[in-house]
């Protein structure tokens, strides 16, 4: 039987994005020829242990409305010009030329939107823009057939805003084992000090990190590593400065995830203070919070709906009432000296052991299987 052939497509770091590989490595797996499409920039990192096709492009723009308007046109053509039977668009900023190629050559298309994109909150801030973005989404989406996103929240939104069904992956870990956790002085951290950790390859504003940097003058023995890129990163390192926190705050670069993972199990609590300031975050479902789940320690969170109800649910951490540095202080604290870090630990095991990409990737195949046409009838949607 022939392979069945898809072409990924996104915009997001393909080194980084770890939706982007288990959803690859899932339907490869599963005998999919897989061809993954992205971009190159100055600062991407190299694509380790990916197992299928990548092609990175440099483009001439590489924000703003050029930008998408050059991506767009140029994935068009390489579109019309490829073999495929799927095609898998990830986020609206893909979609454009995804669905006019699978329009003009009658082929599969299946929506991944890894986020409300159009309140995010960098287009809220620019209403021209986000008004062109919900253009886009109006034309197209009631259109689609295989929708998928990340969280309940987002799902239920679209099919209040469209009448589609939408189905939920979440991009939860791997049940990997980390074997090699490595001492905290290979990444120059002070021995002996409590290790909190923010992490993420969008640390921006509205995450709550000026937050968190300002609480660390008030908890004791403690350092906190922030983890990744963003945008506030240059304004972080400043504050650090000028409050004389160069000893209690420390920047790592973004990381292949592995080590990124090395990194977070050595820490004693996870930092997630995304803020109810956009639909976008407020339904949101952080990659970092299941990462500290598969890391294995207890997460200081914000009290957005979803992140809400798995942190209580599983009994994993504790959840701000606010955004002031003296109540994130407190809860750090709480969680580094009032509670044993036993206390966490089987809720931590019980949580990974459901909240994995093992499980979740079925619901994956279902949908690709429905797609094809491939799954028993009798046995109804797979859904």
């Amino acid at each position: 039987m022939k392979k069945q052939e898809v072409i990924v497509s996104v915009t997001s770091d393909i080194a980084t994005d770890q939706r982007i590989k288990r959803i690859c490595s899932t339907l490869h797996e599963a005998g999919y020829s897989i061809l993954v499409t992205g971009r190159q920039l100055d600062g991407s990192l190299d694509v380790d242990n990916f197992p299928c096709r990548i092609r990175r492009v440099r483009h001439w723009f590489n924000k703003g409305w050029l930008f998408y308007a050059e991506y767009n046109m140029r994935l068009l053509i390489f579109l019309l010009f490829s073999k495929f039977d799927i095609l898998h668009s990830n986020d609206l900023d893909t979609l454009p030329a995804n669905f006019l190629a699978s329009r003009l050559k009658r082929k599969i298309l299946i929506y991944d939107s890894h986020e409300f994109f159009t309140e995010v909150p960098e287009l809220n801030r620019r209403k021209t823009v986000k008004r062109i973005w919900e253009a886009i989404e109006n034309l197209i989406f009631p259109r689609l057939n295989h929708i998928i996103t990340v969280s309940n929240s987002i799902a239920r939104e679209y099919c209040r805003k469209y009448g589609k069904e939408i189905q939920v992956i979440r991009n939860l870990p791997e049940k990997t084992e980390i074997r090699s956790p490595r001492d905290p002085s290979y990444y120059g951290l002070p021995p002996g000090k409590k290790l909190v950790i923010l992490q993420g390859t969008g640390i921006n504003r509205e995450r709550g990190a000026e937050e968190a940097v300002s609480s660390m003058k008030l908890v004791k023995d403690a350092v906190l590593i922030i983890a990744g890129r963003g945008d506030v990163i240059p304004g972080l390192k400043e504050q650090v400065k000028k409050y004389s926190l160069n000893d209690r705050i420390f920047f790592l670069p973004a990381m292949p995830y592995r080590e990124l993972m090395q990194l977070t199990c050595i820490c004693h609590a996870g930092l997630s203070l995304d803020k109810d300031t956009s639909l976008n975050y407020r339904f949101s479902l952080p990659n970092k919070l299941f990462d500290y789940i598969a890391a294995g320690i207890p997460v200081v969170a914000s009290p957005l709906p979803e992140v809400k109800e798995i942190v209580e649910k599983y009994g994993i951490g504790l959840i701000i009432e606010n955004h002031s540095p003296v109540e994130i202080a407190g809860k750090i604290s709480k969680i580094l000296y009032d509670i044993p870090r036993n206390h966490w630990k089987d809720n931590l095991i019980r949580a990974s052991e459901e909240l994995n990409w093992e499980r979740e990737k079925q619901k994956l195949l279902n949908i690709y299987n429905y797609s094809t046409g491939n799954y028993n009838i009798s046995s109804g949607l797979p859904y």
